[in-house]
Order: structure tokens, then C-alpha cells, then sequence
């Protein structure tokens, strides 16, 4: 309950921020169509073959190098997607932060500035992906539980990055590090998370299970269609606000480990507690 109140705390903050300049959550918007488009491209030659069988057939030929190759190169695109458009938001929400009023321009030029460093980040986190899958197809059961671990400890030592590319115009690697030495720095060693985004608008989505129950309750035809449209639709625009409200946090808890200072509307115990220590006893 107490991580599910400081969340929310977390997120009605960063709610403050993004209802000044409602324009960020075009860029939620632009990345999911962008990873739509990059997932109707890989489609379309599955289609245009004639289907699974044909593709599983290439896949035997080409042998195992060879698919991690297409696997890698679709893991790298969809990291360079989703990273350039957080960049954007970061940047947007840093600008308000500073006491600016950023517009979607500045977002798109601060990311467009910024593409040779998204690209080498793109590919670091690309290769991390791969390899927490290879690890997690291992061995199911341990497989998932190292793989778990070791992706929560990536997230939250990697979470300063893009703040850094932005302000800093460091270099991938060294953002990394940089990303990890404030972390410490500010919070000390053995980090956890301290808050969760996801359990806030786990809860938040209940009304789109609810729809759905509405949808199957009321048989076929169009009040059924309704029912899952609205649902769908619900859950889209949650994501959207959901990728908004991080990209907007990021931006506050940067600030926070490098100046000491929290940015207006937030509070700093609650800050100063979305990074805790890992606790043993």
C-alpha cells in the first residue's frame, strides 16, 4: 500500500506537469503508430509468402545466426522508436521544468540533435534485450527468474539515461555510467524501485476488464462490438498517458539526483523514495 500511495503521489504530480502542455502525449501517439508501421513491415512478407509454414521453412534454412540477426535488427528498430520519442518527452517536460513553455517542435529538434547518441543506446539496449531472452528461453522457470532480476536491475540503473542524453549530450556508455553513479550517489548502493507506474494503472484498467465482461454479457452484434471498441480504446489512451507520465518522471527524479532539488509539484520525501535500498532483513 505504501509503494501504491507513493505512486500515486508520483503520478498526480507528474499529472500537473502534463496537463500544462498536453501536446507530450503526441508522442506516445507517434511511437506506437511508428512500432505498428515496423511490425506491418516484418507482417507483410509473412503475408506475401503465403503464410507461417513458408517462414518457418527460410528460418531452418537460414540457420541460427542468421535469425538472430532478423531478431536483433527488430529488437534495435523498435528500441531506436520508443527511445527517440522519450527523448522527446523528456526534453518537452525538462523545458516546463526549467520554467519554459516547450512546444512539440522542440521535443522533435531535441531528439533530432540527438540521434547519434539514441541510435548507440538503441543498440546497447537492443543487445541487453536479446540477451535477457536467450537467457530466459534457457530454462523456463530459472530462466524467467534471473531474467526478471537482472531486467529490474538494468531498468532502474539505466532509468537516468535518457535525462542525461538529454542534458548532458554524453555519449551512450557513459550516460550509462553516469546513470548508475547518481543513482548511488543520491540513494545509495543495492537499488530498488520504489514506486510502480504499472500497479497504479493495473488499477486504473479495471474499468476496461469491466467493459469487456460487458461485451461478452451482451452476446454479438453491435452493443458487443461497442463494448470491446470502448475497451480497446480505454487501454490505448491509458498507454498513452502512462508513457507521458514516465517520460515527465524521468525528467523530475534527473533533476533531483543531479541539483538536489526537487522540480515544482513534487515533494521531495517522495523523491527521495522512489529509489530505496534493497532490504535483506
Amino acid at each position: 500500500m505504501e509503494k501504491f500511495e507513493r505512486s500515486w503521489r508520483i503520478m498526480k504530480a507528474s499529472w500537473d506537469l502534463l496537463r500544462q502542455d498536453k501536446e507530450i502525449l503526441l508522442f506516445p501517439v507517434l511511437s506506437g503508430l511508428s512500432l505498428f508501421l515496423i511490425l506491418l513491415s516484418f507482417a507483410v512478407p509473412v503475408i506475401a509468402l503465403g503464410g507461417v509454414e513458408p517462414v518457418h521453412r527460410i528460418v531452418r534454412h537460414n540457420g541460427a545466426v542468421g535469425n538472430l540477426v532478423v531478431l536483433f535488427a527488430f529488437y534495435l528498430i523498435n528500441y531506436f522508436v520508443i527511445l527517440f520519442f522519450n527523448t522527446a518527452i523528456v526534453a518537452c517536460a525538462t523545458i516546463r521544468m526549467r520554467g519554459g513553455n516547450p512546444t512539440v517542435g522542440d521535443g522533435l529538434h531535441a531528439a533530432s540533435t540527438r540521434l547519434f547518441e539514441i541510435a548507440g543506446w538503441a543498440v546497447v539496449s537492443a543487445s541487453v534485450g536479446m540477451l535477457l531472452r536467450t537467457i530466459e528461453e534457457r530454462s523456463r522457470l530459472v530462466g524467467r527468474i534471473v531474467a526478471g532480476l537482472l531486467g529490474m536491475a538494468w531498468g532502474i540503473t539505466s532509468y537516468l539515461v535518457i535525462p542525461i542524453l538529454v542534458n548532458e549530450r554524453k555519449g551512450p556508455m557513459e550516460a550509462f555510467q553516469e546513470s548508475a553513479r547518481l543513482l548511488k550517489k543520491t540513494w545509495g548502493e543495492e537499488l530498488i524501485g520504489g514506486y510502480s507506474f504499472g500497479l497504479v494503472f493495473f488499477v486504473l484498467s479495471m474499468p476496461a476488464v469491466a467493459l469487456v465482461y460487458g461485451g461478452v454479457a451482451s452476446g454479438s452484434g453491435i452493443p458487443s462490438l461497442a463494448f470491446f471498441t470502448l475497451a480497446v480504446f480505454y487501454l490505448v489512451s491509458l498507454a498513452v498517458v502512462q508513457a507521458a507520465l514516465q517520460g515527465i518522471f524521468q525528467a523530475a527524479l534527473y533533476q533531483y539526483a543531479r541539483k538536489g532539488e526537487a522540480p515544482r509539484g513534487f515533494e521531495r520525501d517522495v523523491l527521495n523514495e522512489a529509489v530505496t535500498p534493497r532490504s535483506f532483513g
